[in-house]
């Protein structure tokens, strides 16, 4: 049998079969050692085969399909080993909040150059309009120029009194999309503002997913009514860039890929190499410094904390 991985706790897996079943899966041990590198061999959005075991209301899942895309990123207490956070995703939403909690350019930064290499569109959600003073839409605004110069729209929201959640509405029908971002900027509150009748179900999920949790973050998936799915994430204290090589980092920045090619070397690091392009744009004022100074603490390995 087929079906789709809609939620997990680390040893079990909820798969829904195509007529809407949910059945409580795990996986096989053999599975568990096929060159998988990650923490979880199977994540929210997988399509996977399983079968029923012998006597139960409970299956093993036998076999995982080529995935489209994922997203991911390194484990907390691992440094060594990723998590695969969600896949097969048409898109990727960062709810940012700029007070309480505070979401940091460089924690954008992270998760937006994650997205491009593993080839996932993403698109911003300012949280918490409701909470913004006029230094504070000063200040969005400010953010807003950095990511829509580059091409990643952004959108203001209120979670809590309902402003612009319509625009958010219409960027889900027909998609599987992602919701990310930190403890407290309100996804799931944004989420039940999205799909109401979750309110009650958020909380039971929460309970139930509690179960051999730990320190490792797992995601859920909630079909929508006009068409689509909600991959709703627990929220990321840190956000670690992995498997992109340092010569590439430049391709994940839009605004540097366009350049690269006018550098005068072929194997610039945009550092202090002569002939810089991109250089030559920070300098200009078209490179944002925000931006620039996230690629070089990628670049640099530096911490990955918000």
């Amino acid at each position: 049998m087929q079906g789709l991985i809609t939620k997990s706790t680390g040893s079990w897996y909820q798969v829904q079969t195509p007529d809407g079943q949910r059945i409580d899966c795990r996986i096989k041990g053999k599975f568990r050692m096929k060159d998988i590198t990650t923490t979880n061999p199977v994540a929210v959005g997988d399509i996977v085969d399983f079968e029923m075991e012998p006597d139960s209301e409970n299956g093993v899942i036998t076999n995982l399909h080529q995935r489209k895309n994922y997203i991911i990123r390194k484990a907390i207490n691992l440094s060594k080993q990723a998590q695969i956070i969600a896949a097969n995703l048409d898109q990727a939403l960062l709810v940012v909040t700029l007070a309480s909690p505070r979401t940091s350019l460089g924690f954008i930064d992270r998760f937006l150059v994650t997205a491009e290499a593993y080839d996932i569109p993403a698109r911003l959600i300012f949280n918490k309009l409701d909470l913004f003073s006029d230094e504070g839409l000063e200040i969005l605004a400010d953010y807003k120029s950095i990511y829509e110069n580059i091409g990643y729209p952004c959108f203001e929201v209120s979670a809590l009194d309902g402003t612009n959640i319509d625009q958010v509405q219409e960027l889900l029908k027909d998609k599987v999309t992602l919701f990310s971002g930190h403890s407290g900027v309100g996804k799931s509150s944004l989420i039940n503002s999205l799909l109401p009748s979750l309110d009650l179900r958020t909380h039971m999920v929460s309970e139930w997913s509690d179960k051999g949790m730990h320190t490792t973050t797992f995601a859920e998936m909630f079909e929508l009514p006009q068409g689509g799915f909600i991959i709703d994430t627990p929220g990321i204290r840190e956000l670690g860039v992995i498997d992109i090589e340092k010569q590439e980092l430049g391709h994940f920045f839009p605004e540097m890929r366009e350049r690269m090619n006018e550098c005068r070397f072929n194997n610039c690091r945009h550092i202090n190499e002569p002939g810089c392009a991109v250089l030559e744009a920070l300098e200009n004022g078209e490179i944002e410094l925000s931006r620039y100074e996230s690629y070089l603490s990628i670049y640099h390995g530096n911490d990955t904390r918000a």
